[in-house]
């Protein structure tokens, strides 16, 4: 009886994907590409649903010299836009289409998103410090040259001197925006992130 009991809740647990059609509409990947995304997808997470501690697992794999579960929990968060704790595969493909054929609004929205983690719709320095700690500890102790201690802190006070255009403390996504489309370096710090996902 347990095993009936276990395969019924697996199967009440499979999600199935949004139509190819569906997909191909909301993404800028063409079928082949959509397919064969499905195939890793499915290959990974069988049921069709990736929970947070799956993600962090499979996502620490690509960075074993540091601690990268911190950051992988806001890249779920960026990920996960319906907000229900779990991504399907039509959260993963949107997601990845924005981040690797998307406008460069629609990039600079997403690395907002990722940024502004209680999602009220600015940033503030803790939330970048949190990410900033989180790259760090991603990236390890074994980087060339070794960072100080004071390095995230650093890079924050960087980013709010070139983003908090009025000096009231928070980045707006206007500010965001205005900056990182009139700052080349900007531009290019951004696509190092991206690198990151």
């Amino acid at each position: 009886a347990d095993s009936g009991d276990a395969e019924l809740e697996l199967s009440a647990v499979r999600h199935q994907p949004e139509g190819l059609e569906q997909l191909l509409a909301q993404t800028k990947f063409t079928k082949k590409e959509l397919q064969s995304l499905y195939r890793g997808f499915k290959n990974e997470c069988p049921s069709g649903l990736v929970d947070e501690e799956t993600f962090k697992l499979i996502y620490s794999q690509f960075f074993p010299q540091g601690d990268a579960s911190t950051y992988a929990h806001f890249l779920f968060d960026a990920f996960d836009a319906d907000r229900n704790g779990a991504l399907c595969f039509q959260d993963f493909a949107v997601g990845l289409s924005v981040l690797l054929r998307g406008t460069v609004r629609q990039k600079l929205e997403w690395a907002f998103n990722l940024y502004d983690i209680n999602k009220d719709g600015c940033i503030t320095k803790e939330e970048m410090l949190e990410i900033m700690k989180s790259i760090y500890d991603m990236m390890g102790r074994c980087t060339h040259p070794t960072l100080r201690d004071s390095a995230p802190a650093e890079h924050v006070e960087l980013f709010f001197q070139k983003m908090d255009r009025n000096g009231d403390g928070v980045v707006t996504f206007e500010e965001f925006l205005e900056t990182c489309q009139k700052d080349e370096d900007i531009m290019s710090s951004m696509q190092i992130f991206e690198n990151v996902i």
